[in-house]
């Protein structure tokens, strides 16, 4: 069967088995291996991709019913050569030791961002909490999406101050050179 969907923002269409699991189509058939396979059941949650905007378990996912749909994967985190906060947060808080389980964890944690962009401890543990570390013990997975959350805000903060005070050569809301302010 042929199956049409949008990966990362790229429409792609292949001839498929029907009985095929989305996290084997990316893998095997797109090359795309950040996605990993871990447990096949849904327990671990390696295999976290986002479906319409949504983290789904893509083990438990047949790809034809992908079809027509909007597939993100960690591959699709970073802007270009920028990555995305969440990678840099696990970058900067060692959020990975043997690396299997990141990226179902960065997927995870940056819908919970996109939802609730300053999460507490309490609900980024609930975030992750189907998904499985064998390494970290979490410490680190959870200061790495709280160093995401501050550097958003952080981020946002600064263009807020730009766009409400702007200074020569900058441009204002009406998208005219704003005068400066001596």
């Amino acid at each position: 069967m042929q199956v049409t969907m949008t990966v990362n923002d790229v429409e792609v269409t292949r001839e498929i088995e029907a009985r095929l699991l989305l996290v084997h189509f990316l893998r095997d058939v797109l090359g795309l291996t950040g996605t990993h396979w871990g447990c096949d059941t849904s327990n671990c949650g390696t295999c976290v991709v986002w479906l319409d905007g949504e983290p789904v378990k893509s083990c438990t996912v047949l790809a034809a019913m992908a079809g027509g749909h909007q597939v993100r994967t960690v591959e699709g985190l970073a802007k270009g050569a920028e990555l995305d906060p969440i990678q840099q947060g696990f970058m900067q808080c060692h959020g990975l030791q043997c690396g299997f389980c990141t990226p179902g964890m960065m997927m995870t944690a940056r819908a919970l961002l996109d939802r609730n962009p300053d999460p507490s401890e309490a609900e980024i543990r609930e975030a992750i909490s189907g998904q499985i570390c064998r390494c970290t013990g979490y410490a680190t997975i959870v200061r790495s999406v709280r160093w995401a959350a501050v550097a958003e805000a952080q981020a946002a903060a600064e263009v807020t101050e730009t766009t409400e005070s702007p200074e020569a050569g900058e441009i204002d809301n009406a998208g005219q050179p704003a005068e400066a302010v001596a």
